[in-house]
C-alpha cells in the first residue's frame, strides 16, 4: 500500500473517532438532560441506557487504537506479522464487546424507543449489534488469511 492510502485511512479513523467524542461529550449529556426535564419516569430507563453507551465507546476505542497500529504496521512494510494478526484478533473482541454491550442495552432502548414512540432507538441499536457482529466476522475472517500467509511465509523461509 501507498503511504497516502494510509493516511487517507488515518484521516477517516480519526474522524469517525472524533465524531463519537463528539457524540460521547456533547450529544448524550444533552439528551439526558432534556429526558429527565420532561419525563422523570423515562430517565429511570433512560440513564442504564446511557452508562451503557458510555461503556461501549471504550471498545470502541480501543478498536481504533489497534486500527492505528495496523495501519503503522503497513506503513513499516510489517503487515505479514504476528503483531498484526494480534491487533485483528482485539479488534474482534471488541467488536464482539460492542454488540454484547448493545444486546444488553435492548430491553431499556426498547422501553425508550415504546414510550417516546419514536422505533428509530431500537433500530439504531439494532444497527451497532449487526454492524458490530459483521466487523467481528470480517476481522476474524482476516485473522485467519493473515495467519495462513504468515505460516506459509514461513515454511518457505525455511525451505530454502
Amino acid at each position: 500500500m501507498h503511504r497516502g492510502s494510509t493516511i487517507m485511512l488515518r484521516v477517516t479513523v480519526f474522524l469517525i473517532g472524533f465524531a463519537i467524542l463528539l457524540l460521547c461529550v456533547l450529544g448524550l449529556p444533552k439528551i439526558a438532560l432534556n429526558i429527565s426535564r420532561e419525563h422523570m419516569e423515562e430517565a429511570l430507563w433512560f440513564y442504564p441506557a446511557l452508562i451503557g453507551m458510555y461503556a461501549a465507546a471504550v471498545p470502541f476505542y480501543m478498536a481504533l487504537f489497534q486500527v492505528f497500529r495496523l495501519l503503522n504496521f503497513i506503513d513499516k512494510n510489517q503487515a505479514f506479522s504476528v503483531c498484526s494478526v494480534k491487533s485483528l484478533r482485539k479488534i474482534k473482541f471488541c467488536a464482539i464487546t460492542i454488540s454484547l454491550i448493545y444486546t444488553i442495552l435492548m430491553p431499556f432502548l426498547y422501553f425508550i424507543g415504546v414510550k417516546e414512540d419514536a422505533p428509530g432507538v431500537i433500530l439504531m441499536g439494532l444497527i451497532f449489534i449487526f454492524a458490530s457482529l459483521v466487523i467481528a466476522v470480517f476481522t476474524a475472517v482476516l485473522q485467519k488469511i493473515l495467519q495462513s500467509a504468515i505460516d506459509i511465509k514461513l515454511e518457505n523461509d525455511l525451505t530454502v
